[in-house]
């Protein structure tokens, strides 16, 4: 198996030693993302709603960089800050899986990188 190095300006660039995403063999493990926005590396977080579509967004470039898209998305999880903020999370997220959404966790945890209040990471199968 040939493990390959996914990488797209369209996403913001790793703040630490770890790649956007590894494709290895049918299988894409793209990293946790935060709401950064690529062009301009500043924070997408006025409020939840609005760091989750982020996250998304950046997901959905990364995806689309390794030739997949969200309906090839099998797994998620999903890191916040305040799992207060889990409904609005739910609503933003769910928009972009509006058929046979993939499984997934979400989990509280106390610091999340740039203190961001959300990190979602995926696995896709790729064709």
């Amino acid at each position: 198996m040939v493990k390959e190095v996914i990488k797209t300006d369209e996403a913001p660039a790793p703040i630490g030693p770890y790649s956007q995403a590894i494709k290895a063999g049918k299988t894409l493990y793209v990293s946790g993302q935060i709401a950064l926005d690529a062009a301009s590396g500043e924070l997408i977080n006025a409020n939840i709603t609005e760091e989750t579509h982020q996250v998304m967004k950046n997901l959905e470039s990364i995806l689309r960089a390794s030739g997949t898209n969200f309906s090839q998305v099998v797994k998620c999880s999903i890191f916040v800050k305040n799992m207060d903020d889990f409904a609005t999370v739910n609503e933003a997220y769910g928009q972009y899986f509006k058929q046979q959404p993939p499984a997934r966790e979400t989990v509280e945890v106390s610091r999340l990188p740039k203190n961001v209040h959300v990190e979602i990471s995926c696995i896709a199968v790729l064709e």
